[in-house]
């Protein structure tokens, strides 16, 4: 069983960053697949970026170039540097962790933390 606690969101300016913080508990946390995912009204959940064990990862297109996924297996926590934020980032933003194939696919997901809301003001 893992749980996840984000932190870290906020209301800040197109242009401006801001960096979310997930906790997770467990003593296996370092063979997780983690990931972020962000939802905005109306909207589909969507993969913003995914980080594996060993450290490579991948991100939507969206993503690419302006955030940072990282971790920190010694504290049990993953990151996401947001950088550049645009009105667009507005979402529901919630992280995620699986030990099997790390897909974009929401439901192939076995945890998740319980959200925090970032809000990009134009």
């Amino acid at each position: 069983q893992v749980q996840l606690v984000e932190s870290g969101g906020g209301l800040v300016q197109a242009g401006g960053s801001l960096r979310l913080s997930c906790a997770a508990s467990g003593r296996t946390f370092s063979s997780y697949f983690m990931a972020w995912f962000r939802q905005a009204p109306g909207k589909e959940r969507e993969r913003v970026a995914v980080i594996t064990w060993s450290g490579s990862t991948y991100y939507a297109d969206s993503a690419k170039g302006r955030f940072t996924i990282s971790r920190d297996n010694a504290k049990n926590t993953v990151y996401l540097q947001m950088n550049s934020l645009k009105p667009e980032d507005t979402a529901v933003y919630y992280c995620a962790a699986t030990k099997n194939i790390a897909t974009t696919r929401p439901g192939d997901y076995e945890y998740w933390g319980q959200g925090t809301q970032v809000t990009v003001s134009s």
